[in-house]
């Protein structure tokens, strides 16, 4: 029989925070966190359209795409492609965690895209997790606030230089043989991200930025009263720096050249909460954490407090190889990210993840003891 990777099962207290950590967790980000963990969003049109409020939503995005001519609904010339559509749903929060609204958004399928016909060059930076991390850390030294801004249908912003075809959406009423010719860069194309991110690097240069030469997704600028830092993440942005004035006319000019929505102080970005104390800021991934439980199917309350064994190795030839490694993937995929906040578990996922290639039920037990460690531990 194969040993346990892991045989303690003492329930474990949550780990001991500093006092301004828990001073961050105010009643209001508590509800915040609270009503995040608990929403649910449909998976197809046809779980959506059993809900008006779905349907509303997609009313909206299409009256979006409609007033910014998204499309125009001509016949498929002979030899052309059409790439596909769909539908994906997503629940926006405020920061008290009340509902904010229901938002759908039609994406292409871009996956069935032909380099050279539908599309040329994609590649689109975007903000490094370090650099994030690196501009809270100087944010909190400072002392300075940082402000969260999301750009409205940003890709729909990028010019779109080839010829695409796409089917129309359901509901959409149309002629039999027409199809969809797109004009600007809807989400879902390949090439959208890289047609976004050069329309916005020409207005913010535009503003007197300069595009940071260790990530092009941050830009700085300097003014006679402080500076200015912006990040960039798709469609998402982080303002912070001491030029207070300065910051206020660039979310007025960005709301002048794009439909802009402030989301005030930093709270929810990428998956990480962030909260907020005269001490500095405090970054977890709780949601994220339930999220991945939630993934794996645990069916017990069982917590360890023990990550791995000391001194244990693992081979490839360990156990019984895993029938769908799938699964297996998918959670060590989202524990790395984790240990953006948990470097507490960076060593052990770095183990696991060196088995996604066969992974075995030896394997699939260390992972299911992380879990189970973070069960314990998580706040």
């Amino acid at each position: 029989m194969d040993p346990l990777p892991c045989q303690s099962i003492r329930i474990r207290k949550s780990t001991k925070l500093p006092d301004f950590a828990y001073s961050c967790y105010s009643s209001s980000f508590t509800s915040f966190l609270a009503s995040i963990h608990c929403l649910f969003e449909p998976s197809s049109y046809k779980e959506a359209i059993l809900n008006p409020l779905w349907l509303q939503a997609m009313d909206e995005e299409l009256s979006a795409l409609h007033k910014t001519d998204t499309w125009d609904l001509v016949p498929l010339p002979p030899g052309k492609s059409v790439v596909g559509c769909r539908w994906v749903y997503k629940i926006k929060t405020n920061f008290d965690g009340s509902i904010e609204r229901y938002k759908a958004r039609l994406v292409a399928k871009g996956y069935s895209q032909q380099y050279g016909m539908d599309y040329e060059e994609t590649f689109a930076p975007v903000a490094k997790m370090t650099t994030i991390r690196t501009l809270i850390v100087v944010a909190s030294i400072r002392q300075w606030h940082i402000s969260q801004l999301d750009v409205k249908n940003a890709f729909l912003n990028g010019d779109l230089q080839e010829e695409v075809y796409m089917t129309p959406p359901p509901s959409i009423s149309h002629d039999s043989g027409y199809v969809c010719k797109l004009k600007k860069a809807l989400y879902g194309l390949k090439q959208a991200p890289r047609a976004w991110f050069e329309k916005f690097s020409i207005v913010i240069s535009s503003l007197g930025f300069v595009s940071s030469s260790h990530d092009s997704a941050l830009f700085i600028k300097c003014t006679n009263t402080g500076r200015i830092i912006l990040s960039l993440y798709v469609d998402d942005m982080i303002i912070t720096g001491d030029d207070i004035d300065g910051i206020s006319v660039l979310k007025t000019e960005l709301a002048r050249r794009f439909e802009m929505k402030d989301l005030g102080y930093l709270q929810y970005f990428l998956g990480i909460e962030v909260a907020y104390s005269p001490r500095g800021y405090l970054l977890s991934q709780s949601k994220y954490v339930a999220d991945i439980l939630e993934r794996a199917r645990l069916t017990d309350n069982k917590t360890v407090d023990t990550l791995i064994e000391v001194n244990a190795r693992y081979s490839s030839s360990d156990g019984l190889p895993l029938i769908d490694p799938t699964l297996y993937r998918t959670i060590i995929g989202s524990l790395v990210y984790l240990t953006i906040t948990r470097p507490d578990i960076a060593y052990v996922v770095h183990v696991v993840s060196q088995f996604v290639a066969s992974p075995t039920t030896v394997h699939w037990a260390v992972v299911l003891c992380i879990l189970r460690y973070l069960r314990g531990t998580v706040f």
